[in-house]
């Protein structure tokens, strides 16, 4: 089984189009490119990776496919589409047969934490589904239960939670959000990324025993055919390094059978993303 890391970016920095990358962030302004993630990959014997979304432009889609086209180590991308548009069934149509396999929106940036819900949201999710596209949620906490009834109303559609919906682990925070990861894990057709955990801790003072907790709410609620590794790659350089985040899950997953972890470092991402 040839190991995939689930959840990584490209950009070429752009101080406009990237303004959510503030003065803390410097680490991230600059380019991050297929090139300088393909010697990380290589040092952990991992054979490719998802490339996720960054800009809420269907320009982005098409510059993805551009970069992918360029290396086979990418094995397919998330892209974003106006899910609310009315030609939504025609935008879709541009991208079959491509290394496009989904779709994402930045749910958790929406004023309006039930947005996800609203009928011409909901037109755009059914039609995914015709496509055999999947959809990634992008959310908060707070937006666990409106993302249950979403999942909920789609059940042959597949989801999967980006980031643990990020807990507040710098808070320590496990017990409400537990429940609600709890709850939608009950629909088989939601997967979890374990990603984006070390940038949800303190950037300079985190443990790998404080992620344990989620970890193990994780584990528990989706099983391990259910979880999916990705390093939110160059992301997690705010906080640590490639090999670090690697080595949080490894870790973690070091007792578990061959089989289990052959499922989250890549069976479960192919599985979910028709690769």
């Amino acid at each position: 089984m040839q190991k995939i890391d689930g959840h990584v970016h490209f950009w070429d920095y752009d101080s406009g189009q990237h303004s959510w990358i503030t003065e803390d962030m410097s680490v991230l302004r600059r380019n991050f490119l297929p090139e300088d993630i393909q010697p990380l990959l290589k040092s952990h014997d991992i054979a490719g990776c998802m490339l996720v979304q960054v800009n809420q432009t269907e320009g982005e889609n098409d510059y993805f496919l551009k970069l992918a086209s360029g290396y086979t180590f990418v094995k397919g991308i998330v892209g974003w589409v106006d899910l609310c548009a009315e030609n939504i069934v025609e935008r879709l149509g541009r991208y079959q047969q491509s290394k496009i396999k989904g779709f994402r929106h930045i749910l958790q940036g929406d004023p309006d934490r039930s947005s996800m819900l609203r009928p011409d949201f909901k037109r755009g999710i059914a039609a995914l589904r015709d496509f055999g596209f999947t959809y990634d949620l992008l959310i908060y906490p707070d937006q666990l239960p409106f993302a249950s009834a979403l999942v909920k109303s789609f059940p042959r559609q597949p989801f999967i939670i980006d980031h643990l919906a990020k807990p507040e682990i710098r808070k320590s925070e496990v017990k409400n959000w537990k429940k609600e990861i709890f709850n939608i894990s009950r629909m088989d057709n939601v997967y979890c990324k374990l990603s984006g955990m070390i940038t949800e801790a303190h950037w300079n003072s985190w443990t790998k025993e404080m992620f344990v907790p989620y970890i193990d709410a994780v584990v528990e609620s989706f099983g391990m055919n259910r979880i999916v590794f990705g390093s939110d790659w160059p992301v997690c350089l705010l906080a640590g390094s490639y090999g670090e985040v690697v080595s949080v899950v490894e870790d973690y997953f070091s007792v578990f059978s061959k089989p289990e972890q052959e499922n989250l470092f890549g069976g479960n991402a192919t599985t979910f993303y028709g690769l």
